[in-house]
């Protein structure tokens, strides 16, 4: 592989499943985050991860051991080494945020290629403040040790050695990439997210209850989970900041979030991690 030194950005649910899927392929991974108490619940998340698969027979206690030793966690950006071959943003879906990011990482625009595992912001836009030649989307799924899909995005000037590299690294992981123009949403998000947002306002308008609009779609669509249960997984702030990316990009009425859906955010009850959201954890 023409890889070997891979940089995160983000130890939060994303970063720490795309450190934990290079580990286990044996690159060095450096995961990078601004609060050393986010790195080290990383490391401990990885790890009982990781027990899992031990359970499963996927891997071994061995394996285990020999994987973690292949992750580096770092606050700092000057102490990534110069030679990195992949640096992938995955902090929180906000596009000032993001664009902050990469004008901190220039002395790497030359060597590097950049990533972002954004589920939504345009990656041309977002690569005007890279190397637009060497900046990509790689959006993952979660959970990435599980699912196997990543959309590769590239913008109007990412270069065909770009997209060819970063295919092959894919499939190397042993995932499978699906390439997809640069349009807001993509196609994960631009087909799953009207669908939770219609699911929301269901549910606004009392067609009925969240536990019986989540059992429609799982045993008379098959499902795995509720677009109201998914959407506390996958949290509702995200939703919302994904729905406005759709709604600002296209000008289009049916992409505006459902009025529930910015209350509940405004109200902090965000799903799955903050204990609250369409249901109670």
């Amino acid at each position: 592989m023409q890889f070997k030194k891979i940089a995160v950005f983000g130890a939060g649910t994303m970063g720490n499943g795309i450190a934990h899927v290079f580990a286990q392929n044996n690159f060095e991974v450096n995961l990078v985050d601004t609060e050393q108490k986010a790195l080290d619940k990383a490391i401990q998340i990885i790890s009982s991860n990781m027990d899992r698969q031990i359970k499963k027979s996927l891997i071994t206690d061995a394996d285990k051991t020999k994987f973690l030793t292949n992750i580096r966690t770092t606050t700092e950006i000057q102490s990534l080494p110069q030679d990195t071959d992949l640096i992938i943003e995955a902090i929180f879906e906000n596009k000032e945020a993001k664009i902050n990011l990469f004008n901190k990482l220039q002395i790497f625009f030359n060597n590097s290629i950049i990533a972002s595992n954004t589920s939504s912001i345009s990656i041309t836009e977002l690569s005007n403040h890279a190397n637009p030649e060497k900046f990509i989307g790689m959006h993952f799924m979660n959970p990435v040790p599980v699912m196997e899909l990543v959309e590769v995005i590239n913008g109007y000037s990412t270069s065909k050695e770009t997209i060819e590299r970063v295919i092959e690294l894919i499939k190397y992981i042993k995932k499978t990439p699906v390439i997809v123009s640069d349009y807001p949403g993509f196609i994960a998000n631009r087909i799953l997210m009207p669908m939770i947002n219609e699911a929301i306002f269901s549910l606004y308008e009392n067609v009925a209850s969240a536990s019986d609009i989540d059992a429609v779609m799982k045993l008379g669509m098959n499902h795995p989970m509720g677009p109201l249960a998914l959407a506390d997984f996958i949290g509702l702030d995200v939703c919302l900041a994904i729905m406005e990316v759709l709604y600002n990009g296209f000008l289009d009425s049916k992409y505006r979030p459902c009025p529930l859906l910015k209350k509940m955010v405004a109200a902090g009850k965000l799903g799955r991690k903050s204990k609250e959201g369409f249901y109670k954890y």
